[in-house]
């Protein structure tokens, strides 16, 4: 009996035809591929199956072992009902578009790790250095809530570019 969803069974079906087929173009095999993998991430086979593990006293351990996770990525993943679930990730997606994924470049000072390169030190000796009172160190906080810390060495002022 399939227990796969029409789509990733469609994503299936796509892949093995275009392995069968005579020399399939490179793009054409990323496109099948993603396909697939998009299709089995939301395949809701995958949600029964761990519920059916659960229920038959698999452990969290198990069932992420199985998944090839941790225990606690597969509990955010597959841990409630329907509508736990689909908030959790909602919550998390919501989270993403708010908070920017890059590091602003217009801060004072440098980061600890330039500080640290550019004198040829580990950072944790920067760290070492402003507990010493060696070096000046903020942290700047942005309107939308992301910290950085920042290192201000003697030859880079406070006021200076970066």
């Amino acid at each position: 009996m399939p227990f796969l969803s029409p789509d990733a069974a469609a994503a299936l079906a796509a892949l093995e035809a275009l392995e069968s087929g005579a020399d399939p173009a490179p793009l054409d095999r990323i496109r099948g591929i993603r396909s697939l993998v998009t299709a089995l991430e939301a395949e809701p086979a995958t949600l029964a199956a761990v519920r059916d593990a659960l229920a038959a006293e698999a452990s969290w351990e198990q069932v992420a072992d199985a998944a090839g996770l941790s225990p606690s990525a597969a509990k955010y993943r597959w841990a409630g009902d329907d509508a736990e679930i689909a908030e959790r990730h909602e919550t998390s997606r919501r989270r993403k578009r708010e908070r920017p994924s890059s590091v602003p470049t217009d801060l004072p000072g440098e980061s600890v790790s330039e500080a640290a390169k550019r004198l040829g030190v580990t950072p944790q000796a920067i760290y070492q250095r402003v507990t010493r009172g060696l070096l000046e160190a903020r942290t700047v906080t942005l309107p939308d809530g992301r910290s950085y810390k920042r290192v201000f060495v003697a030859d880079r002022a406070p006021g200076s570019d970066g």
